[in-house]
């Protein structure tokens, strides 16, 4: 899909996010800058987004992944894992957003596969500067 203005894909990105003031922020920014958006409220909205069956007219993954550790339902360790096995979503990037910053609760979710970890509170700048760069 490209806008009008550009030849270049508009690139969609899923955001985890339980915090409804984090997630409105988080789509707003998102959206300004060119995004498109989907947010999931907890665990196993997002899990079946991963798990929801594949359309082949359609992108079967987000280009990348904003996730949150502490969320209802399904962590965002466990999440990540199922990104992870997913043939379809396992070379998704997935930015870890957490106000968890504990080296070892880095270590893991990298050692899982996230891709890079932001810790709330968080520069809006900072988020879309490390998405671009991972896309």
């Amino acid at each position: 899909m490209t806008t009008p203005e550009s030849t270049a894909p508009v690139r969609s990105v899923l955001v985890v996010e339980d915090d409804e003031e984090i997630g409105y922020i988080l789509n707003f920014m998102l959206s300004k800058d060119g995004f498109e958006v989907t947010v999931a409220k907890d665990g196993n909205e997002a899990m079946e987004l991963i798990q929801s069956p594949t359309d082949p007219d359609m992108q079967s993954h987000p280009d990348v992944v904003l996730l949150d550790i502490n969320i209802p339902y399904v962590s965002g360790l466990e999440i990540l894992a199922a990104i992870r096995k997913k043939a379809s979503w396992r070379g998704v990037p997935v930015i870890m957003l957490t106000a968890k910053s504990q080296e070892d609760v880095v270590m893991e979710a990298m050692q899982n596969g996230a891709s890079d970890f932001i810790t709330k509170p968080f520069v809006p700048t900072e988020v879309i500067a490390r998405l671009k760069k991972l896309l």
